[in-house]
């Protein structure tokens, strides 16, 4: 049927272009027509790349945030480091594609955002108005404003170095009869007729020490702004921060060894041999206190201590006076810290169910063994149960344990024990169910006292971040170095793990500690006692 409203010319010469030009235009309809056709393939294919990455942020995010034993396709605690990254650029795609797909659609101010939380109140506002532009035929006319829309987003200025000018007037009496010069004492500072402020020294430990950052490349971002501080004298300021915080490093480790319970751990701390060049395997030992997990009051500590070797007699030496209990994993130098059976006051280990799980893992996530596979289903019940009873006392983890887990133990141990009378002693299933069977006792002890753990990934977190900052810094440097990398680290993490900002404490103990703040006054300098607004914040 033809539409009427279309009139075709009677001179055969214009029908002719007209029937042309129609012809023009439906070619140009059917190429559109195949381009969106062709778009619309493509954004199903986008949309479908997309929805698989998002999957996989999913089961990494299942696994990094919710708890390991719960999550059997969860990646060793070992490989968290390297899939973080991975995931990083996962996540990196997964932005890429959501680009493409929204490029070239109209922006619509009612189209659908995501949810995301409000930005932190105290950051400054700076209030940008958009007018909207007047059309020509409604100039001057008087306008009512019935509204506005508001969005918030984030900027950034670039670290800003700048240059204090102390100036100190020296003063003379006209009156002849008074002898001297009047002038203002000089201040303190912790580097004395040095370059840096307070505040520098505390953002070049914290970059290092809690961000992973170090020091030759605070070099290269200070060259970016003309500044010339090279690494060996940011080196030398680090050295005499450690130096003034000794005494703060010592008291925390009084507090830590007052707890009820404690963790321990160790890792490597690669160290240039002096005269040589050779790199050395020192280690890092790492306490913490945390007594939040039982409902415990106080505030949670982490200290850590430099040391040349890992043999027992290190914690032997860094706990003595400490009377209570130690949650280690598994390795065999802690043994000698147990107290003897008869004795009244010592160490009492306890054990890490992590660790033992971490062995049945590996071996079920490489489909070799159903009772690997059977032990981890089984085990990740005990987690369940743990957190039903984060948070209370000691006396009602216990009793719930006793109620819901022991038998789970049970059943577990049983499962070991006949397992071992009918395998290998030399398969890999065997060395794990020997792990844990020649801990029984340290392993079971949780059940009994509600100030255990069900593992030691408290101290395995509080380790974590040296272990990254190691990976970027290669070495120590000297003995000097890590004793001074044990002892800023120590107070840095402990002020991160009672949420307060390191920079802002640091920046003020350091300006204290320079003025002479007394030594009978430390409990005052400790990361736990700091307020905000005592470095202006």
């Amino acid at each position: 049927m033809s539409d009427p409203s279309i009139i075709l010319p009677k001179d055969p010469a214009a029908l002719m272009a007209f029937a042309l030009e129609m012809a023009q235009k439906a070619a140009r309809v059917e190429a559109l027509e195949a381009e969106v056709s062709a778009l619309k393939s493509r954004e199903v294919a986008l949309n479908e790349r997309l929805d698989r990455l998002n999957d996989i942020l999913k089961i990494f995010n299942r696994g990094r945030f919710s708890r390991k034993s719960e999550t059997l396709q969860a990646p060793p605690a070992e490989d968290d480091e390297q899939l973080v990254l991975l995931f990083e650029e996962v996540a990196t795609g997964v932005g890429a594609l959501e680009a493409e797909i929204g490029k070239g659609r109209p922006k619509s101010a009612s189209s659908p955002s995501r949810p995301r939380k409000s930005l932190p109140a105290h950051l400054e506002r700076i209030e940008v108005v958009i007018e909207p532009e007047e059309p020509e035929e409604h100039a001057g006319k008087q306008k009512v404003r019935i509204g506005e829309d508001r969005s918030e987003r984030l900027d950034v200025i670039p670290v800003t170095y700048r240059v204090i000018v102390t100036v100190r007037p020296r003063y003379a009496y006209k009156d002849k009869s008074i002898d001297g010069v009047l002038q203002a004492k000089a201040p303190n500072h912790i580097v004395e007729a040095g370059l840096p402020t307070e505040a520098l020294l505390a953002h070049i430990a914290v970059a290092k020490y809690a961000d992973g950052l170090p020091l030759y490349r605070q070099e290269a971002i200070f060259a970016r702004q003309n500044i010339e501080v090279s690494r060996q004298v940011m080196a030398g300021w680090m050295g005499a921060v450690g130096f003034e915080l000794t005494t703060l490093h010592a008291y925390m480790m009084a507090q830590l060894l007052k707890g009820e319970r404690l963790f321990a751990d160790e890792t490597v701390l690669p160290t240039l041999s002096p005269g040589n060049g050779k790199v050395l395997h020192n280690y890092l030992w790492a306490y913490v206190k945390d007594d939040r997990p039982f409902g415990g009051g106080d505030p949670p500590i982490v200290v850590y201590q430099f040391e040349d070797g890992r043999s027992g007699d290190r914690p032997k030496r860094h706990l003595a006076g400490f009377n209570g209990v130690l949650q280690v994993d598994g390795y065999a130098a802690y043994n000698q810290l147990e107290k003897a059976p008869d004795a009244n006051t010592g160490i009492q280990l306890a054990g890490c169910w992590a660790h033992v799980r971490r062995k049945f893992y590996d071996l079920h996530a490489n489909n070799s063994s159903a009772v690997a596979t059977q032990t981890v289903e089984i085990m990740s019940a005990l987690w369940h149960h743990e957190d039903k009873v984060r948070g209370q006392s000691p006396e009602a983890r216990a009793t719930y344990r006793l109620k819901h887990a022991k038998a789970i133990v049970e059943e577990l141990f049983q499962l070991w024990e006949k397992t071992s009378s009918q395998i290998s002693q030399k398969s890999s299933l065997a060395k794990a169910i020997d792990y844990a069977l020649r801990r029984r006792k340290v392993l079971e002890r949780f059940l009994y006292d509600g100030r255990i753990e069900l593992d030691s990934n408290i101290v395995e977190r509080a380790i974590r971040p040296q272990t990254i900052t190691r990976k970027n810094s290669l070495f120590a440097g000297s003995d000097g170095g890590g004793r001074t990398w044990a002892i800023i680290a120590s107070l840095i993490q402990t002020a991160r793990m009672n949420g307060v900002n390191p920079q802002a404490w640091l920046t003020k103990t350091l300006q204290r500690i320079a003025d002479g703040w007394t030594v009978t006054r430390l409990d005052e300098l400790m990361p736990w006692n700091f307020k905000p607004d005592q470095a202006g914040a």
